[in-house]
């Protein structure tokens, strides 16, 4: 077969991975993958494992088993830094700067989606007006939504999404599902956890179902 008609590896692959703490296992064995335009909804009980999991993924804990791939390679430290943005259950914001100055910071720290910028981000997820408001004035909210700002800006390929509907209305939940949905038409991807209680984002979606260990 000539290189250039076989398929490309998926965005990320999991192959055997598990994780346990105090000798108790938490997830796993798992495998599963997760291809450039499609999400992959992680749903479980409390306890179950799925930020666990996410946070496994990012690099922020380490498998006890198992292997991590990203784009068809290892998933070092400095490849997860470029293809992974994680959205998780806290904001990672910095209180007392303004909404503006932290994405500022963020972008500075992880890079810049092509032709978008931090005011443009505001605006898209309701904060126009709030350029000048400290991060610490802001409701749960309005937090989330300045993460999802943050988000939107990063150029990375894989999102983890902890509870992304957490803390928003109807119209966040909205904005949510059009962020990932337009992110996958550019050829992202996402794991996106939840307890079920909320709709699945109306994009090409497979389950993965994390039972709590007995």
């Amino acid at each position: 077969m000539n290189p250039s008609t076989q398929s490309a590896p998926p965005l990320l692959a999991a192959h055997g991975l598990a994780f346990t703490r105090n000798d108790e296992p938490v997830f796993g064995p798992l495998d599963f993958v997760v291809a450039a335009g499609e999400a992959l909804l992680v749903q479980g009980g409390n306890g179950a494992g799925k930020t666990t999991l996410l946070r496994v993924l990012a690099g922020l804990l380490r498998a006890d088993a198992g292997e991590i791939h990203i784009d068809g390679r290892a998933a070092r430290a400095d490849l997860r830094a470029h293809a992974i943005a994680y959205l998780g259950h806290l904001p990672a914001l910095k209180a007392d700067l303004d909404t503006l100055e932290n994405l500022d910071f963020l972008c500075g720290l992880h890079g810049r989606r092509a032709r978008q910028l931090p005011g443009n981000a505001l605006a898209m997820v309701g904060l126009a007006g709030y350029e000048s408001t400290l991060a610490r004035q802001l409701s749960a909210g309005q937090k989330k939504r300045l993460s999802l700002a943050r988000l939107w800006l990063s150029p990375a390929p894989l999102w983890l999404l902890d509870e992304p509907y957490a803390n928003l209305d109807l119209d966040g939940i909205n904005l949510v599902n059009r962020m990932i949905s337009a992110h996958l038409r550019d050829g992202g991807a996402a794991l996106v956890t939840t307890h079920g209680a909320y709709a699945a984002p109306p994009v090409q979606t497979r389950m993965l179902v994390l039972e709590r260990a007995a």
